[in-house]
């Protein structure tokens, strides 16, 4: 006996034509995201209030701990410190890249979004469909 989509006695053309629907979907939804950043070498990355008074770290204050790492890092390779400092600044700056970045949609119609809405979520209704097992009659499917 041929099994289906999923190991079950679903369908595979719904299978697939359910999986090429979800992936339009949201490619074009992917597609219409803008992704911006800020992040810079001057650009503040972390700020924080102490005594009344505004700070923030730069990203350039962030790389003088990761030189002096590097450093002690060459000088002698089993030092934790240097390793700490370059891990730590390292870490500190992927947190600020991904900190610093900001989302958008761009302006679409309402065609393109229902249009978007529809590959999406018809094409994951009928990937999950397809998982189900066709010849077990369930109590949904008498109503």
């Amino acid at each position: 006996m041929s099994r289906g989509a999923g190991g079950t006695d679903g369908g595979i053309g719904q299978f697939f034509i359910g999986l090429v629907m979800l992936c339009g979907g949201v490619y074009m939804l992917l597609q219409a995201i803008t992704v911006t950043s800020s992040f810079g070498m001057g650009a503040r990355i972390y700020s924080f209030t102490a005594f009344n008074t505004s700070m923030g770290l730069t990203t350039g204050m962030v790389m003088v701990p990761f030189i002096f790492g590097v450093g002690m890092i060459f000088y002698n390779s089993r030092n934790f410190l240097g390793w700490l400092l370059t891990i730590g600044a390292l870490s500190g700056l992927l947190f600020g890249v991904i900190s610093s970045i900001h989302f958008h949609m761009r302006s679409m119609s309402a065609f393109e979004l229902i249009t978007i809405l529809i590959l999406s979520f018809g094409g994951l209704g009928l990937f999950l469909r397809s998982l189900r097992d066709s010849s077990r009659k369930s109590s949904e499917d008498i109503i």
